[in-house]
């Protein structure tokens, strides 16, 4: 009897948390099933995104490969436009570039380059950017441009050498050959092997009167 009066006790009490409780728990479970469903929804917008600045990117691809560039740019500014910061827009950027410092259009180059190293994904793409700019603006003979890109570079991680022989290129043309013979020796130091064109900064250390290094040292 005794357990029969537990058990009546024991439902009673279950009775009584769920009153007080009950909302509780549906509004856990309605915020808990919302929030699943927003992250499929989500998952399901980042998967269209994707989807929709791949298909961009190949059209801008297709027709640069067919010599079209003009016809590329319609799909250039969509990705510009609606998808700055993805991977594929950095990838036509650095292709529009490309393109238009073959066919000399610097200054077009240099707007597609400058996007791709404010926006480019991952970082790495931002650094290529910023060195590519560097030398079309030094053989626009904006030389302060130039350093000022070099300076100013958040990072030059894994392309410490290509920086290093940018800079000896601007003080050439400064006509600060002293310096310029430096930074090429520590570009020349950096380089790893198999990695750059070693034999153009020889010749241009030899062009300079200097020895050739391999020392790295500080600028």
């Amino acid at each position: 009897m005794s357990d029969l009066y537990d058990t009546h006790e024991q439902g009673e009490r279950v009775k009584g948390w769920l009153r007080e409780n009950g909302s509780a728990i549906v509004m856990g479970l309605v915020l808990a099933f919302g929030l699943m469903f927003g992250f499929k929804q989500w998952q399901a917008w980042q998967t269209s995104e994707r989807q929709q600045a791949s298909a961009e990117y190949q059209v801008v691809v297709d027709f640069i490969e067919q010599d079209n560039m003009d016809a590329a740019v319609p799909n250039y500014e969509v990705l510009k436009a609606e998808y700055p910061d993805s991977a594929y827009t950095a990838m036509a950027s650095m292709l529009m570039a490309k393109a238009r410092l073959q066919a000399g259009q610097l200054d077009i180059a240099v707007q597609a380059l400058t996007h791709a190293m404010n926006h480019a994904q991952p970082a790495a793409v931002q650094i290529i950017a910023r060195e590519r700019l560097a030398r079309v603006k030094l053989s626009q003979g904006e030389i302060d441009e130039a350093l000022g890109l070099i300076d100013g570079a958040p990072s030059s991680e894994g392309f410490e050498a290509q920086f290093a022989e940018i800079r000896g290129d601007i003080h050439l043309a400064r006509g600060e050959e002293d310096l310029a013979i430096e930074s090429y020796q520590n570009s020349l130091g950096l380089l790893e092997d198999g990695v750059g064109n070693r034999e153009l900064l020889n010749m241009k250390l030899e062009a300079l009167g200097a020895t050739v290094t391999t020392d790295a040292g500080a600028l």
